[in-house]
Order: structure tokens, then C-alpha cells, then sequence
């Protein structure tokens, strides 16, 4: 049995007016992307543009951008930090899907299973060295304690949930703790940037931290309900590839604490042992419908996503403001 969670977008859902706004920055951020991802060690740049060309959004790198306009900033070191955050994204991915064992990545093979998993680990190593080097090049001590920091704690949360992998036992709270590290604080660092660049005051610094670490949640959990609820084609992996990693997440958290002796018996031998059979993914997907698994997770990321809005409320009417709000609606709504 399915459950089809509606993902239709609502008006506003889109990313569309926050391309356009940040369209120039972007190309310029494209371009230091090639120029950095550059090596006379030709696996570098072979393993590093195979995922960096593999189609995905851009969004943290955006959100940089997007930032930095909101704030009135009117360098170039935005340009930089948008690069280093986007190689920091990259780096993880590289090394998440070591760890995950991941076969796919946005649709395609992912690096490990083209160059295997010594190039991903070592590749993603040479992102992060070149990512550090740009921030030193901006010149901001504060921008780079942001985002040294966020480094060390996405690394934190990798190994949070490392700890937690395959444990029923997981509770709520520390779940969004992991995702809080793994996922949001990326987001948080590349909204803080901007600001910082700017010298705005710190009320304004930290309300686009909490835009990016409330939207870095909201965007976490919807990855969790596509997982069980989302259509292959879109999402660039196998619907249930957490199901089968053991991956313990929100709706998972939820079914197995809701559920009766039987059934938090299924997840122990499914996502525990390893052991899983012929329609164990239809069977998960059913006990998440009747706990109302899914559809609270989607409930609580559309709480996130309310506060990241609540967040941008500090800023005045423009343009930028109202494609930041539709950035978030657009992460709710999302089926890709």
C-alpha cells in the first residue's frame, strides 16, 4: 500500500524570483566554482564536477547571495563565501554517501560507485581545503569563525548520527538534534554570512541565521516524508533508500513510539537487524499511515518553515523579502 502525501505547491511555492534576483551573483559563483574545482591531479576536478554539474538547486550558495542583497551589502567577498559554502555542501555529499554506502545521487550513480570510496573521501577533503582558502581571501574573521564553526558541527552531527543509525530507541529531540547539525546549520552559516559582509547590526545577523536554521529543519523533515511518500523520478534516489540504510528519521521516530509491541517489534528487525524482506517498505509505509507518521512530520516542518517566515518579518517590503517567503513555501512544497 502507498500513501500519497499531496505535494502540490501552493501559489508562491517557487525559487523562481529568487533565481532571478541573484541570477548575475550566481554566474559569478559558477564561475569561481569551475576556476576552484581546477587541478593538475585530473581525478579532482573529474570526481568534483560530477556531482557539482549533477543538477542540483544551488540553494545554500543562493541564499548567501540572497542575504547579502537583503542586507544592502555591496562588495564581492559574498561571491567567495557563496563558492565555499557550495563546496562545503559538496564535500558532504561526497562523504555522506561513503558512509551511507549511497548508490545514487540526484538520480545519477553517485561518485563512490564511478571512482570508489578513497576518491569521494579525498576529493570532498580537497573541497573543504579549497573552501577555507576562499573564506581567508575575504578577509572577514567573523565570516570564517561562522562558517569554520558550522564545519566543525555538521561534521558533529554526521557523528550524532552515526551514533543513532539503526537505534529505535531514538527520541524527537535528539533526531532534530542531529538535524540540526547535519542539515540546518549549513543553511544557518550561509544566511549569516551575508549580513556579517554588510556589518549589519547583530539583530540582523541573527534573524537570517534563524531564516536559514529554521528553513535547514523544514527541509530536513520533507526530505524524510519524500523518502516514504515521494515519487523516484523526482527525488534522485530509491523511494524507502532510508528504509533500507536503517536510517532512523522523523516518521520512523514516530511510528515506532506510537505503535504496539508487534510493531515497534517489525522496526527493530527491519531497521536494527537489517532483516528485510518482500514488501517490508509497504508494510513501514502502511504503520506510518496509521500513526499519522508522515503527515505529523510534514506538520512539524511546516512549523519550521512558519518560524523561518516569522524571522524575515524584521526586514522591510522588497523584492528579495517576498522570493525568501516563497523560498520557504517552495521547501514545504517541494516533491522533488
Amino acid at each position: 500500500m502507498a500513501v500519497i502525501v499531496p505535494f502540490e505547491s501552493p501559489s508562491g511555492a517557487s525559487i523562481d524570483a529568487l533565481i532571478e534576483l541573484v541570477a548575475a551573483d550566481m554566474e559569478r559563483v559558477n564561475s569561481t566554482i569551475l576556476a576552484r574545482t581546477g587541478s593538475e591531479v585530473t581525478l579532482i576536478p573529474e570526481v568534483a564536477n560530477h556531482l557539482i554539474s549533477s543538477g542540483g538547486k544551488r540553494l545554500r550558495p543562493m541564499l548567501t547571495l540572497a542575504m547579502a542583497q537583503l542586507s544592502g551589502y555591496s562588495g564581492d567577498g559574498h561571491i567567495k563565501l557563496a563558492a565555499s559554502v557550495e563546496f562545503m555542501h559538496t564535500a558532504t555529499l561526497l562523504h555522506d554517501d561513503v558512509v551511507d554506502e549511497s548508490e545514487l545521487r540526484r538520480g545519477k550513480l553517485s561518485a563512490r560507485m564511478l571512482w570508489g570510496n578513497e576518491a569521494s573521501v579525498l576529493v570532498g577533503d580537497f573541497l573543504l581545503g579549497q573552501a577555507f582558502r576562499m573564506m581567508v581571501e575575504v578577509g572577514s574573521l567573523r565570516a570564517l569563525d561562522i562558517l569554520s564553526s558550522a564545519a566543525a558541527t555538521i561534521a558533529e552531527g554526521e557523528v550524532m548520527q552515526l551514533a543513532a543509525a539503526k537505534n529505535t530507541a531514538t527520541t524527537e529531540d535528539e533526531y532534530l538534534a542531529v538535524i540540526r547539525g547535519k542539515t540546518a546549520e549549513l543553511f544557518a552559516a550561509a544566511c549569516e554570512v551575508g549580513p556579517v559582509l554588510a556589518n549589519r547590526p547583530k539583530a540582523e545577523q541573527t534573524a537570517c541565521r534563524s531564516v536559514g536554521m529554521n528553513l535547514g529543519i523544514a527541509f530536513q523533515l520533507v526530505d524524510d516524508v519524500l523518502d516514504y511518500g515521494g515519487k523516484s523520478a523526482k527525488l534522485g534516489k530509491n523511494i524507502g533508500d532510508d528504509f533500507r540504510e536503517g536510517k532512523i528519521t522523523l516518521p520512523v521516530v514516530l511510528a515506532f513510539r506510537r505503535g504496539n509491541d508487534s510493531e515497534r517489534a517489525f522496526w527493530v528487525r527491519a531497521l536494527e537487524r537489517g532483516q528485510i524482506g518482500d514488501g517490508d517498505l509497504e508494510h513501514a509505509i502502511g504503520l506510518m499511515a496509521k500513526h499519522r507518521a508522515l503527515e505529523d512530520t510534514m506538520n512539524r516542518a511546516q512549523h519550521y518553515g512558519a518560524m523561518a517566515v516569522d524571522a524575515l518579518a524584521l526586514f522591510p517590503s522588497s523584492p528579495m523579502k517576498t522570493a525568501l517567503e516563497q523560498v520557504v513555501a517552495f521547501c514545504l512544497a517541494r516533491s522533488h
